[in-house]
């Protein structure tokens, strides 16, 4: 948790690496080159317990992700001027300084060990398998447990969640680190739980992720975490290569490439140069790219017409290239189109032509659907048939041609095979009337076996090609839900939409009781009645109160007050509670003590001459009652947190010391006074003279 002057000296420490805010290239030839990037991040919205922002990573191809977070306020993003990951740092060292670049800030779901608050980043695909890293910074009083989903939507055994964990450092150059607990997934800040500054631990990534969640707990105080991001790209290259038999020629230049994500969504286009060579520029590291090169009319692809490229590894090795050969069409070009049931274009369908002599030759479609197959000699008895892409079933017509001859001209196929999409099945998943986003969703087929996907930010989820027939679908509610029961409705052949889940997400209640002084009253008895049967709970030592699996509804809070004392605020306060599960906090109550019964008046006492005087409380005025200050309310206007000592009452004021000093005189001198005839007796004072 870092304080403004801390921020300041750090600033003035590492003012030499502000130049490598932008992003990093490794020092390698630029045809190697390799750049890591830090992400950025939209604006926030939303308000206390309901925040939501995306995640932008740098690097193209890395998907962005929707964040969640129920982190009560104040939730920030600091530019990264005055705290970042130096060069120092382990991370800084690997991927380049992170100084002036955002980061994340995120607070606990309230001010208590028992309401961590749950942040997730829902991916728009699963993330690459490398290339890429995170850093939770200033885990000093507080801890944070680091759950995944997979590409998959399984659950990330806490095995490989530790097999991410690169070390603790401290980015301030401080002396705290946090530790790594294996067996929970947990980054835990120092024994003591004491309030430092940089404490950081930082993680690689080693599979594909759907989902990303971060349980953040305090332990102490008022803390705050931080959370950075940093991706690496790589170039995407290769060649295209004319080897058309001369004086004949295909123009390279003409010829069109297309980047597919491993996902199956086109990402870019680009054209080769004079000599061949293409580039679609640097891209994510990550396995499972397509490139589908497509050509003019008047030139064929000699061999594969798409190539899946890796740049994991060096981006001048094979496998981030591909290279693909064309020629002039020779006679005679057998062609014709894939499409799906709206007439669409199917692009990457293995084709298979086979020739007379039995030979057989395979493509895949380019990205208009097209096939063509040439240097085809003239004789009959040629045919072609489809292989159904995952996803679709056989259309009208089939997944073969019957025989054909090939004579002296160019022979289109009229009949395009057709391929019918498998039904989807959709819906969403919300909790408290907002979309959810990486919730496992599972649906099993009668008799087989389960799928699983992931929801998007929104909260959507879609299951492609699922056949026809009863269903099961069941949501995985994530920590802090619970779902309803699972669905069973039946599939037809034009799918399945509208099956949404509302999940229920539960409610808390908060504050404090404290004294006159601002000071936590501990062990004082306080009811909470609403739905269900009243709950009545103790303050804690620092006066505190918390209570959560709170269903909707209102609910009130009132204390008892404990013997000889009172409760000058009002003595019940009332909260509700809606379907998105707030935190009503600062429902605080103040203690003062009860006033003594007046005695009854003497029929001898003597009547005083003394200015009436009534004793109050201190600091306060007579007949006057003391407001409630809030108890966790204050927030840091710095780029972390500050600890906070409690609550302040104000000052009301009290008697004036003039006053009291005038009042006491007076009293002290009737006493006096009182004294001095009681030791005479009766009889026993002055009279006048005698004569």
């Amino acid at each position: 948790m870092m304080c403004t002057q801390r921020a300041t000296t750090l600033a003035l420490a590492v003012l030499a690496p502000l130049a490598l805010a932008l992003p990093l290239v490794v020092g390698v030839p630029a045809a190697h080159a390799l750049t890591s990037s830090w992400a950025g991040w939209s604006p926030i919205t939303g308000s206390s317990n309901d925040y939501a922002l995306r995640l932008q990573p740098a690097s193209p191809g890395f998907p962005a992700a929707s964040v969640a977070s129920d982190s009560r306020a104040n939730v920030q993003l600091p530019g990264g001027t005055s705290t970042f990951l130096g060069g120092s740092t382990p991370p800084g060292a690997k991927y380049g300084s992170s100084a002036g670049s955002s980061y994340l800030v995120l607070r606990p779901r309230a001010d208590t060990a028992t309401a961590p608050s749950t942040t997730t980043y829902a991916f728009d695909d699963p993330t690459p398998d490398t290339g890429w890293a995170f850093v939770l910074g200033d885990v000093d009083a507080d801890q944070v447990r680091v759950t995944a989903l997979d590409a998959a939507g399984a659950a990330v055994p806490a095995a490989r969640v530790n097999s991410w964990f690169r070390g603790a450092f401290n980015h301030s150059g401080g002396a705290d680190l946090p530790s790594w607990s294996p067996a929970s997934s947990t980054l835990v800040g120092n024994p003591g739980a004491v309030d430092t500054d940089g404490a950081s631990g930082w993680f690689e990534p080693d599979l594909r992720l759907s989902s990303l969640t971060f349980v953040f707990t305090r332990r102490a105080g008022f803390p705050v975490y931080q959370t950075w991001f940093v991706t690496r790209a790589r170039p995407l290259t290769g060649t295209v290569s004319d080897v058309s038999t001369a004086p004949a020629a295909c123009p390279v230049q003409g010829t069109t490439l297309t980047l597919v994500s491993p996902y199956g969504e086109q990402l870019a286009t680009t054209q080769p140069d004079a000599t061949g060579a293409w580039s679609f520029g640097e891209w994510a590291t990550q396995a499972g790219y397509t490139v589908r090169v497509s050509t003019p009319a008047a030139c064929a692809v000699v061999g594969p017409s798409q190539r899946t490229v890796d740049n994991r590894g060096n981006d001048g090795s094979a496998a981030s290239r591909a290279a693909f050969l064309v020629r002039q069409v020779v006679p005679q070009p057998i062609s014709g189109r894939v499409v799906d049931g709206a007439g669409d274009p199917v692009a990457g369908a293995a084709v298979t032509l086979t020739r007379p002599d039995a030979t057989t030759v395979t493509l895949a479609t380019d990205p208009d659907g097209r096939y063509l197959f040439d240097d085809n000699p003239a004789a009959t008895g040629y045919t072609l048939s489809l292989a159904v892409p995952t996803g679709y079933v056989a259309g009208p017509g089939g997944t073969s041609r019957a025989p054909f001859d090939v004579a002296a001209t160019p022979v289109a196929i009229p009949d395009d095979f057709v391929v019918v999409a498998l039904p989807a099945v959709s819906g969403q998943v919300t909790g408290g009337g907002s979309g959810l986003g990486g919730v496992a969703v599972t649906l099993t087929p009668a008799g087989g076996a389960p799928t699983t996907t992931v929801t998007r930010g929104d909260g959507s989820y879609r299951f492609e090609a699922v056949p026809a027939g009863p269903v099961t679908i069941a949501p995985a509610p994530p920590e802090g839900y619970a779902a309803p029961a699972a669905r069973t409705p039946g599939v037809g052949p034009a799918g399945l939409a509208g099956q949404d889940f509302a999940l229920t997400r539960p409610g808390a209640l908060s504050g404090a009781v404290v004294d006159a002084t601002g000071t936590g009253v501990p062990g004082v008895g306080v009811t909470v009645t609403g739905p269900g049967a009243p709950t009545t709970l103790t303050t804690d030592a620092a006066g505190g109160y918390y209570l959560d699996g709170l269903t909707a509804g209102g609910y009130t809070v009132t204390p008892v007050a404990p013997a000889g004392q009172t409760v000058t605020t009002p003595a019940t306060l009332a909260a509700s509670i809606t379907a998105a599960g707030e935190v009503r906090g600062g429902l605080d109550f103040v203690l003062a003590t009860a006033a003594a019964p007046s005695p009854s008046p003497s029929p001898t006492a003597p009547t005083s001459t003394s200015p009436a005087f009534t004793a109050t409380t201190a600091g306060t005025v007579p007949g006057q009652s003391v407001p409630a200050t809030p108890s966790s309310t204050t927030e840091p206007t710095a780029d972390e947190g500050a600890d906070q000592t409690g609550p302040t009452l104000p000052d009301t004021g009290g008697p004036p010391l003039l006053t009291l000093l005038v009042a006491g005189a007076l009293v002290l001198g009737g006493a006096t006074v009182l004294a001095r005839t009681r030791r005479r007796g009766p009889g026993q004072g002055r009279g006048p003279s005698s004569p």
